[in-house]
């Protein structure tokens, strides 16, 4: 697969630091929820209320956390902060109680947060602008492979179902965040930029910036759908066996890993990040209605049935991602990128957080007229973001060609 591998240099180092925390990382999901019930003794209400509350504030301080690390510079922000990263994972080897449970999830989800705006930063920073959606592509391919392997370490833990097994998954995790800031402390320093009289958080006041966030945020849906609404659809609605959750979650996350990068190669700019938003939701129109198909079909119909949607499904994420990472960069002013990223990853906590609200009200609660609706949302959403991207890139300090496909920055006096 030579078209996943990166040259030699800060992109490559990007993606191997992206690779050794997304291996901590895909072994802490598939384990951390059994491991706060079982091995903690938390209810599982109190463990969704702490990482509801943690998420929430993570989402809110990484806008703050973005703005740091474009003032004081973005590799010494990403290190400290994979760093706590891991601090706050080896804390949750030693809490016995909801308070510290709490304190602890709110510091992992604050430092993830920062770590992500960080990164982008440093992104940035480090490679031209016409690259980045591709360089983002690989290190999409690269996260999912990592994921890959750490939920077969998990699934390792999982199957001995033991408290060291357990605290073994959570000590891999936090030595990889430590190797994690290991790498990028290797990576050429970012100057910092410095801070304009009177400019503070500028991001919260502009609107089309918050419009684009909140439309991605509702296309970002697609996310909780992979792992909840798709699993209580299967178990609740038909009757295809349930090892096939398992299945599709391996499908996708290999097709991402093999296509990621060349779905993102026809995405240059923002008419092109557009299209290619509002052709993927078409595509998640269509995938809701195949899925909704697989009601009342006997095990194997409904087998053949969801594996095309969820072909349909990973087609449309690949070129969701591709098409967000575009408008997330090239509507951010130059020297606020990390502050601007912040913002912009605020939709993922939001679709995490009210997803499963939205989904299992939808899917469970109406069935296949959920699905029905939940593709006509997803359409709504994407061919909106159309002229609201329009709208934005008039109010940038650039000047925008459509003819070209690209973004011309100006210096305005």
């Amino acid at each position: 697969m030579p078209h996943l591998l990166l040259p030699a240099g800060p992109q490559r180092t990007l993606a191997l630091a992206q690779l050794s925390n997304s291996v901590g990382d895909g072994a802490y999901y598939v384990t951390s929820a059994l491991y706060f019930s079982h091995v903690v003794g938390l209810a599982p209400a109190r463990i969704g209320l702490g990482l509801t509350v943690a998420w929430a504030v993570g989402s809110v301080v990484g806008v703050p956390l973005g703005r740091i690390a474009d003032r004081r510079g973005p590799r010494g922000t990403a290190v400290l902060l994979a760093l706590a990263t891991s601090f706050a994972v080896a804390s949750f080897l030693v809490v016995r109680d909801f308070l510290p449970f709490l304190v602890a999830a709110c510091l992992y989800a604050t430092a993830q947060s920062g770590l992500a705006a960080a990164r982008q930063a440093l992104l940035a920073g480090l490679v031209a602008k016409e690259e980045r959606t591709g360089a983002l592509a690989h290190l999409q391919a690269t996260l999912n492979a990592g994921l890959a392997v750490g939920a077969a370490l998990g699934g390792l833990a999982l199957s001995y179902g033991t408290r060291s097994a357990y605290l073994g998954v959570f000590a891999v995790d936090a030595l990889s965040f430590v190797l994690c800031a290991l790498l990028l402390s290797r990576l050429p320093a970012v100057a910092p930029v410095p801070a304009v009289r009177g400019a503070k958080l500028e991001v919260l006041r502009d609107r089309p910036y918050a419009v684009v966030t909140l439309l991605n945020a509702v296309l970002l849906l697609r996310m909780p759908l992979l792992s909840l609404g798709l699993p209580l659809w299967i178990t609740e609605r038909t009757d295809a066996p349930a090892w096939l959750v398992s299945a599709l979650f391996v499908l996708n996350t290999g097709a991402v890993m093999l296509f990621q990068v060349r779905t993102a190669r026809s995405v240059t700019g923002l008419p092109t990040a557009a299209r290619a938003i509002r052709r993927s939701g078409a595509l998640m129109l269509v995938t809701c209605g195949v899925f909704a198909l697989s009601a009342g079909r006997s095990p194997w119909i409904a087998v053949t049935v969801l594996v095309g949607g969820s072909v349909l499904l990973v087609a449309a994420e690949m070129l969701q991602s591709a098409g967000s990472w575009q408008l997330g960069f090239d509507l951010a002013p130059v020297g606020r990128v990390g502050e601007y990223q912040g913002f912009f990853g605020t939709g993922t906590t939001v679709a995490r957080t009210l997803g499963p609200l939205v989904l299992t009200g939808l899917l469970v609660g109406m069935g296949a007229l959920g699905w029905v609706l939940l593709g006509a949302l997803f359409l709504a959403a994407s061919y909106a973001l159309s002229p609201v991207t329009r709208w934005a890139a008039r109010t940038r300090p650039e000047q925008h060609s459509p003819s070209l496909g690209r973004v011309t920055y100006i210096c305005l006096p």
